[in-house]
């Protein structure tokens, strides 16, 4: 009788004795062998390779053993992003200067400005600037996690493909590419591993009907094993020596192993814990705006060594001012192109064409300028925004209002 053990790991031996011995079926569940003795609640945390419920220290305590810690996430919940803080804070605090952050939102290109950024050498402005233009999800998801970075001095690490070699990907085939494209792919490259092909095709049909499963499977490799790369650089330099990593990623880069931890293994053998996290409570309006409708294969090993149980939360809720302009720029200036009825610029005297110079003696010079103070703004205050007009310098005066409701703004003032 063959074990178990070996039917798994040990294909050839299964095919050369399987006519001499019967395989017995197999027992239990592979993703998580031992059921927990309750029903998971919000705040439950999962060892799932015994099926013990353990405190977020005993998580903590175990995890921040490893010299990789990957947590994968739900962008889009905050309370995904709790767990990565209170493991990063963790981490800092069992080995103080010897800790850093990888995260998929940022690729190594954008290194400096992190760099800066963890110096106090850039203000949150001109961080967002970075942020927008490679990671959409709204910044308030990451702020806290951020700013403890800056505080505690912990390097953020970038490790994502850039956008160039995603698109190049996407488009062609490996052996395709350029000269210089293929120079810039990562020096393993491992499109064939059978669970992750089965993973990203599940994902494809879920969610990306119309377009090529085999350039979707590509770009998904590109980006596990430039990640992997990137982790396997920065730990193997004078900078990572000694370091304790945790790295942030997708779900799907990190869940059941065979994404970014494999890879890394693969280069370089490190120890390293999985956590993820699983929404019990969503709400029907979550469901119908974020789910996809994917059914995952069944793989033979658990998702991850510890899974938090959590509710889909929103962010906070805050009316965000809005002044009611369209804008264009154009030769560094910002200027009106539409204008919105009963706005808080129409009622200011803001005309279609006026070049929009300072708001509260803030300079504009770019629409995000304006996006960014108005950021800073409260409903109900007042403010001066300073237009030129006809060759004719002019100040108005604001009250900070929300977008007036669209009724309202078909109205004839």
């Amino acid at each position: 009788m063959i074990r178990p053990s070996l039917i798994l790991l040990f294909g050839v031996t299964v095919v050369v004795l399987g006519a001499c011995a019967p395989q017995s079926p197999l027992l239990g569940n592979p993703q998580a062998p031992y059921p927990p003795p309750t029903k998971p609640q919000v705040g439950d945390i999962l060892h799932l390779r015994t099926g013990h419920f353990v405190s977020a220290g005993e998580m903590a305590s175990a995890a921040t053993d490893s010299r990789i810690i990957y947590v994968a996430e739900t962008h889009d919940n905050p309370a995904s992003h709790r767990v990565q803080l209170d493991l990063l804070k963790a981490l800092a605090q069992r080995y103080p200067g010897r800790t850093a952050v990888a995260m998929e939102m940022f690729t190594p290109a954008q290194q400096d400005t992190l760099d800066a950024w963890v110096a106090n050498a850039l203000d949150e402005k001109n961080f967002l600037k970075l942020w927008y233009s490679s990671w959409k999800m709204d910044f308030a998801y990451y702020r806290d996690i951020l700013n403890y970075c800056r505080e505690a001095g912990i390097p953020i690490i970038g490790i994502n493909a850039e956008k160039s070699m995603v698109q190049a990907v996407g488009r062609k085939d490996f052996a395709a590419l350029t000269a210089e494209e293929q120079a810039r792919l990562p020096t393993t490259l491992d499109p064939g591993d059978p669970y992750h092909q089965a993973l990203t095709a599940a994902i494809f049909g879920g969610h990306m009907q119309g377009k090529p499963l085999d350039g979707f499977q590509r770009v998904q490799t590109l980006w596990d094993e430039t990640m992997a790369g990137n982790i396997v650089r920065f730990l193997t330099s004078p900078q990572g020596d000694d370091i304790h990593l945790l790295v942030l990623a997708g779900g799907n880069h990190v869940r059941y192993g065979f994404g970014i931890p494999r890879r890394v293994f693969k280069q370089l053998p490190l120890s390293y814990t999985l956590i993820g996290n699983e929404e019990l409570e969503v709400s029907e309006a979550k469901k119908k705006e974020a789910y996809m409708d994917v059914k995952l294969p069944n793989f033979p090993m658990p998702a991850y060594d510890y899974l938090v149980f959590t509710r889909y939360e929103e962010l906070e809720k805050k009316d965000d001012v809005k002044l009611g302009i369209m804008l264009a720029e154009k030769e560094g200036k910002v200027i009106a192109s539409g204008i919105l009825p009963n706005g808080a610029a129409a009622l200011a005297g803001v005309q279609t064409g006026d070049v929009l110079r300072r708001l509260d003696g803030e300079e504009l010079t770019e629409s995000f300028d304006l996006i960014y103070a108005l950021k800073q703004k409260k409903i109900g205050e007042k403010g001066q925004l300073t237009v030129e007009r006809g060759g004719e310098t002019l100040l108005l005066d604001l009250t900070y209002t929300a977008t007036p409701p669209l009724e309202e703004m078909h109205h004839k003032p």
